[in-house]
């Protein structure tokens, strides 16, 4: 297993991501510092919360760069939950607030009919074949908390779909970047394989 860095841009607790890893052979840190974000081979952008407090804690803190420079330069990137969200050009919440940009697409709520936030266990249904759900079996059930879902511009992008009144996309995938909407380090057995496939050496050759 390589090394791998989890980021810390002072949103959300982040030590059951780490514990997480840890649990199937994954050696992660976290850290804020920008020389070992540099130097990891594969790297986590975990996200609770508003996507605007998100983005402009990574934004103070000069991380947008370190992140689009790892993940020009190739390195695996996996967001988590807010963390999905930041791959996209926008979010709605509390107004128009851009992304990372890595994926073309937008974040936005859902219908006011549907009650938010989606909170708790539902399915993630396989749209195509990914190495992070490797050894994950098709429906498995995975740990929700969010009120806003991605919406890609690029359909070919969605790794997996969810129902939740609508379908939206709850993992994505595309090259070296990857997310995933639910909390994979709360979802028991199947989050915790998707996280040993993440830390997997077989991500060196996306």
């Amino acid at each position: 297993m390589s090394s791998l860095a989890i980021i810390d841009y002072g949103v959300g607790n982040l030590r059951s991501v780490e514990k997480a890893f840890s649990a199937v052979g994954v050696d992660a840190v976290i850290t804020s510092d920008k020389e070992r974000l540099m130097a990891a081979e594969r790297l986590v952008l975990p996200g609770v919360g508003a996507f605007g407090t998100c983005m402009n804690e990574l934004h103070r803190r000069g991380f947008v760069d370190v992140v689009l420079d790892r993940v020009g330069r190739g390195i695996p990137l996996l967001g988590v939950c807010v963390g999905m969200q930041m791959l996209f050009e926008q979010s709605s919440e509390f107004g128009e607030t851009k992304g990372l940009g890595l994926l073309k697409g937008s974040v936005n709520r859902f219908n006011d009919d549907l009650v938010v936030p989606h909170v708790g266990w539902n399915q993630v249904i396989k749209r195509s074949e990914h190495p992070l759900l490797e050894n994950v079996s098709d429906g498995s059930f995975f740990y929700f908390v969010h009120s806003y879902h991605c919406e890609p511009a690029d359909r070919n992008t969605i790794v997996g779909e969810t129902d939740y009144g609508v379908r939206f996309p709850s993992i994505v995938g595309a090259n070296n970047v990857s997310g995933v909407q639910f909390h994979p380090e709360k979802s028991q057995g199947a989050g915790l394989q998707l996280l040993k496939n993440f830390g997997n050496e077989m991500f060196d050759a996306l």
